[in-house]
């Protein structure tokens, strides 16, 4: 029975606080209290579900990806690219400038298939040239995303995947899963799984 409930997803030890890696700040200081490590699972992936487009996933990542596409990925290094693949939208430049996004630094790539869009990704992440890769796969399957996770701890990147809500039924290797809702109220943060961590729920975020 012990032995069972031990290996539980959603029992949480303490000790096991000192082997996480300090984490990425988000620049919103009540999400980095419920992050392990204080922060974005860093060489990890982390997938973003939501209900539809535009209730505010990127304003989530703005102050990270800033930062990113600012700091060198290794001392003496360039700054690592940000890779956008198959964005649903064209990003707006000004808005992005407004978060002090380096625009210099940004890579869109659109592939056409659903396989294409998940071997950019990996590619990009296992390249040890980006500081990011942010995605919009169709699907992303149990294996796919254990690839893509594989993929950014090679390369030393954050994968960053955004889905539907449906998709929390669904199993992943992502080592963060967090789920976005919006209302009258303002933008919700649910965390669905967090490795190292526990659930948690964060009213109006922003």
């Amino acid at each position: 029975m012990i032995p069972e409930l031990l290996q539980h997803p959603r029992l949480w030890r303490g000790r096991d606080q000192a082997h996480i890696p300090a984490g990425l700040a988000s620049g919103y200081a009540e999400l980095d209290r419920q992050l392990p490590g204080g922060g974005w699972p860093q060489q990890a992936l982390t997938e973003v579900l939501i209900e539809h487009y535009g209730i505010g996933e990127l304003q989530l990542l703005m102050p990270a990806l800033a930062r990113l596409s600012a700091e060198d990925v290794e001392a003496c290094a360039e700054p690592g690219w940000i890779a956008w693949v198959a964005p649903p939208f064209q990003p707006y430049p000004p808005a992005l400038q407004q978060w002090n996004m380096d625009l210099s630094r940004m890579l869109i790539v659109r592939p056409n298939t659903d396989a294409e869009i998940l071997w950019s990704a990996e590619q990009a992440l296992s390249s040890g040239t980006c500081a990011a890769v942010l995605l919009w796969p169709e699907k992303l399957g149990d294996q796919a995303s254990r690839r893509l996770q594989l993929a950014a701890e090679k390369g030393h990147s954050w994968a960053i995947a955004f889905r539907p809500l449906a998709a929390s039924a669904e199993p992943s290797a992502a080592a963060l899963r967090v789920e976005l809702r919006s209302d009258s109220r303002g933008t919700h943060l649910n965390i669905l799984k967090s490795r190292g961590g526990r659930p948690a729920v964060i009213r109006s975020l922003f």
